[in-house]
């Protein structure tokens, strides 16, 4: 079975062997009262016509859609497994395919050899045919359209994908938590979140979760007036509009749930006080970064062990040494069928200071080095000063691109595939890849 198949579940087949026209999206619709609005996730379609070229357009415009980010090309499925050769995939492809059945199934084949794991497929099509919508879905298609289509049909299908309440989550959580209290925890949190919105193309919420000291703000140079706060402390109230409220925009795809960064109060919270708001985030956003504080409460353990991916970040020495083995340890028991955690090393190489060997470091965790970001002070402390990311002021640094690995592994993405270069990075992404 091909890797496209893997990647999204199949809908469940009609009961009968009747196909409504319209393919899989049901009756005619005279208008869209009944659709439910678009997650924010990305969306590229490759049309062959104008006039699906002409509905995906007009649905892009349409307010249910106001929170995806819809490109539409021209080129057909060719054009798209050329794309892709160079580009990630995004959360949803819309294929317009026209011409013989051996043609279409051909071009899966050969998207799914480009394709990004969790990315779905929407095929437009001429054909009418419950056989032709059987074997796309056992190939793994999300969905089959038939072709002319309108505006409403484009919602309604991407509603019923990203929209099912009862569905699998959107979004990937990544939990990033300290060794060690000042270990840099935090700055890589932001910077990878930084990179994962402006390289993958995909939408990002940074949650800043350090209450009384977070940096959120600071490194993004923003001053929200709500945040994490506001979100935990009225759940009879939060729901996807008060959460759309409360964020605060960085970028095209970056938005963060500030931390307040204030004393007035203490911030003492119980296990599931988060969970809501993160269930929330995880139902709308395709990618939930969670700046953990070093701390050690009941409601920290929870959000570790929920998470679908936790990076302990470390320095070279004991106290991080001690820390990160208790943390490795306490993690394989609150996720027993998971991975392991991913290890980065931060400030490596600071003159002077005796430092604990790598090698040395990740045997004692258990753990294989993720990453390794040497120490650049002149590099992190104008962008800390600047109120911005590491890529903005170094864009073609190590320190840069070593960010931008953690951002492929901690989301799931593989490299871009066959005309990308290879890079000095290439065995640390292979390593990282087959611990995933």
């Amino acid at each position: 079975m091909n890797e496209l198949a893997h990647q999204t579940a199949a809908l469940d087949t009609p009961a009968d062997d009747t196909y409504s026209d319209g393919g899989g999206q049901g009756p005619a619709r005279a208008d869209g009262l009944d659709l439910r609005p678009v997650p924010r996730v990305s969306i590229q379609a490759f049309c062959e016509t104008p006039g699906v070229a002409q509905a995906i357009e007009q649905a892009s415009e349409d307010r249910r859609m106001a929170k995806a980010h819809t490109k539409v090309h021209m080129g057909g499925i060719a054009a798209a497994v050329d794309f892709y050769r160079s580009a990630p995939t995004p959360n949803l492809i819309i294929l317009e395919m026209r011409g013989a059945l051996v043609t279409l199934t051909d071009g899966l084949d050969a998207l799914a050899e480009v394709c990004d794991a969790g990315t779905k497929v929407v095929v437009v099509g001429e054909t009418n045919d419950i056989e032709l919508y059987r074997d796309l879905m056992r190939r793994g298609v999300s969905e089959y359209l038939v072709a002319p289509i309108d505006l409403f049909d484009v919602i309604a299908a991407i509603s019923e994908i990203f929209g099912d309440p009862e569905g699998s989550p959107l979004g990937r959580t990544i939990a990033f938590i300290g060794a060690k209290g000042g270990c840099g925890a935090s700055t890589i949190a932001h910077n990878v979140s930084w990179s994962i919105a402006r390289s993958l193309e995909t939408d990002v919420v940074l949650a800043d979760f350090d209450l009384p000291f977070g940096t959120a703000g600071l490194d993004f140079n923003q001053d929200p007036l709500q945040g994490v706060l506001e979100a935990v402390s009225t759940p009879d109230r939060l729901d996807d509009m008060l959460f759309d409220r409360l964020l605060s925009k960085c970028s095209e795809h970056l938005s963060i749930l500030a931390a307040p960064a204030a004393l007035e109060r203490a911030y003492d919270f119980k296990e599931d006080d988060f969970s809501q708001l993160i269930d929330i985030m995880r139902q709308g956003v395709p990618t939930v970064v969670c700046d953990v504080p070093h701390m050690w409460t009941s409601w920290v353990q929870k959000m570790l062990g929920a998470a679908d991916e936790v990076v302990i970040v470390a320095e070279p020495d004991l106290a991080n040494l001690r820390n990160g083995k208790n943390l490795a340890d306490k993690l394989r028991q609150l996720r027993p069928n998971d991975h392991a955690p991913h290890l980065v090393l931060n400030r490596v190489g600071v003159p002077k200071r005796p430092e604990i060997k790598p090698a040395d470091f990740a045997e004692a965790l258990e753990l294989t080095i993720g990453a390794s970001i040497p120490f650049d002070p002149q590099l992190f402390g104008t962008a800390a000063n600047n109120g911005q990311m590491i890529a903005e002021l170094g864009g073609k640094s190590e320190v840069c691109e070593t960010i931008k690995a953690i951002a492929q592994i901690t989301t799931g993405r593989r490299e871009i595939h066959q005309s990308r270069r290879r890079s000095a990075l290439t065995p640390l992404l292979q390593k990282l890849r087959g611990r995933s």
